[in-house]
């Protein structure tokens, strides 16, 4: 393998811590009203109330009230860990999700065999590029240049690059496989309001998500050391050309989520890391957003807000984050963030309740429910969140009696505030 220059990750303290079998879905048409409404039903995955359309919160004694002039058609606030939602706006209604639907991307393949180790290296071939949607968000990767499997995830993570999931689906075996694969991982993970087209979230007619299924998107990601490292990164550096007789130079490039990186009329937010932001015309803007305060993680997606304020989408999870930490402790949950059908809680699928009623998923298959109140008893035992609080966490796991799981609460978030060599 050849050797590998050196690539500059750098995110400054201030940013960081302070301190979804394929199956039918209806194609979306675009919004033909100013205020849009979803149609009911909607999936009851994670609790009952999750599929009502409107706001869902249970204020209890000295809980603030929410944040007024929220605009996004769907958003949720979740603890990362237990998985209690903690408030909710129809965050099972099916939108288009834009480059949101990279996290489920990286979550699916980051892992795989043909795209191991890291220091990978792939000269892009037309073929690879071919089937670039028209306007898409670039990195800048260029034919007949080579990349290693590094460079592709920070032009993934960073700018968005479409360019860069195609390089990476080519490698994997090509978009069909991928397309087909990332269906099956949401499937995997519940988040069955997802029908994948394209794996870089380029607008594809019938392709939808949700604010609840990104949120679990980007929960299961953060298991991932490199997905968590990649995230939260503000500014690397990426291969540029290669001019003969001289040495290849690169260029910086800067992540796009602007509550990592900041911009003009919004701050970066204290506490935030990660994990990933989104723009089509079809979807408006989009974003999930993980950020921890005093010993508490937070889970935020908002999807497309109507106002037309800049980096509302932003600023709206900002506030939303705001408020969780300021209620938590002081509400009572709306509903849960599932486990992966997978995870071995002893307490079941976490599927809605209401006497064993079924609710019907973007893949038409029939999910029978266990908890009937909006309250999250398998995340109140620690069990829902088990599998993606650990591999976050990477602390202390023990099982016990019945099979439920208790982690430590602790999430000490990768020390990004470092330098690191390509690999």
């Amino acid at each position: 393998m050849p050797a590998l220059k050196k690539t500059v990750l750098t995110v400054t303290s201030a940013v960081l811590l302070s301190t979804f079998v394929v199956g039918p879905a209806s194609a979306v048409s675009k919004d033909t009203t100013d205020d849009p409404k979803p149609t009911a039903p909607m999936s009851k995955v994670g609790g009952g109330r999750l599929g009502l359309v409107g706001t869902q919160v249970d204020l209890g004694p000295g809980a603030p009230v929410l944040p007024k002039d929220l605009t996004g058609r769907s958003w949720i606030v979740a603890d990362a860990e237990s998985g209690e939602v903690l408030a909710s706006h129809n965050p099972h209604w099916r939108l288009p999700p834009a480059s949101t639907l990279k996290m489920l991307f990286a979550d699916t393949v980051m892992d795989a065999p043909e795209l191991q180790p890291k220091t990978l290296t792939h000269k892009v071939t037309n073929k690879d590029l071919a089937d670039v949607g028209e306007g898409s968000s670039l990195v800048g990767v260029k034919e007949r240049l080579t990349y290693t499997v590094h460079d592709l995830w920070l032009g993934v993570f960073l700018r968005s690059g479409n360019d860069a999931v195609h390089v990476l689906s080519s490698m994997y075996g090509g978009v069909p496989k991928t397309v087909t694969a990332m269906q099956a991982h949401a499937e995997e993970l519940q988040a069955l309001d997802t029908h994948v087209v394209s794996p870089d979230g380029y607008d594809a007619p019938g392709q939808v998500s949700s604010a609840y299924d990104l949120t679990l998107f980007a929960r299961s990601g953060l298991q991932k050391e490199d997905f968590r490292e990649y995230c939260s990164t503000a500014t690397a550096e990426f291969p540029g050309e290669k001019k003969a007789g001289k040495k290849r130079e690169a260029f910086q490039i800067q992540n796009t989520n602007r509550l990592l990186t900041g911009d003009v009329g919004v701050e970066p937010y204290k506490g935030i890391a990660g994990v990933k932001n989104g723009y089509t015309t079809h979807a408006g803007n989009t974003f999930t957003g993980v950020a921890e305060r005093n010993g508490k993680v937070l889970l935020v997606t908002v999807m497309n807000p109507k106002s037309h304020e800049s980096h509302a989408v932003y600023k709206e999870a900002a506030s939303l984050l705001d408020w969780g930490f300021d209620a938590a402790g002081k509400v009572t949950p709306v509903g849960e963030l599932v486990p992966p059908k997978s995870a071995e809680t002893g307490t079941g699928k976490g599927m809605e309740s209401g006497g064993g009623q079924s609710t019907t998923g973007a893949n038409g298959a029939a999910n029978k429910g266990k908890h009937g109140s909006g309250t999250t008893k398998t995340a109140a035992a620690g069990s829902s969140g088990v599998g993606i609080a650990l591999g976050i966490v990477g602390g202390v796991l023990v099982l016990l009696a019945g099979g439920v799981f208790l982690v430590n609460r602790r999430w000490p978030l990768p020390d990004l505030v470092r330098r690191l060599p390509r690999r």
